[in-house]
């Protein structure tokens, strides 16, 4: 069985900073790409920023040069590292990942940024 399972989220206020972390669990062989998500109330889910094995990243617009996602292979886990928050990203952030070429996702942890 694998579990993925965030941690890191909370209040914050605008312009500050958090770090959301993401850790699979489990009867793994291999992970591939590892992504963050977010749902804010009423909208979509949108990709937020992914992470390949090898290290190559992709982020959306409205968040790059303000978030950073990283990755420890050995540990298994992915980082989202939000700096300079905005009240618009106040959202479940949801981690997915390819594990043994199966998609999984995290329970969400929820990002409040008061303004």
């Amino acid at each position: 069985q694998v579990q993925l399972v965030e941690s890191g989220g909370g209040l914050v206020q605008a312009g500050g900073s958090l770090r959301l972390s993401c850790t699979a669990s489990g009867n793994i062989f291999r992970i591939s790409t590892m992504d963050w998500y977010r749902q804010a109330p009423g909208k979509q889910r949108e990709l937020v920023a992914s992470i390949t094995r090898s290290g190559t990243t992709n982020y959306l617009d409205s968040v790059k040069g303000r978030f950073t996602i990283s990755r420890d292979n050995a540990k298994s886990t992915a980082y989202l590292q939000m700096n300079g928050r905005k009240p618009e990203d106040t959202a479940i952030y949801y981690c997915r990942s390819a594990i043994n070429y199966q998609y999984y996702w995290g329970q969400g942890t929820q990002v409040t940024v008061s303004s």
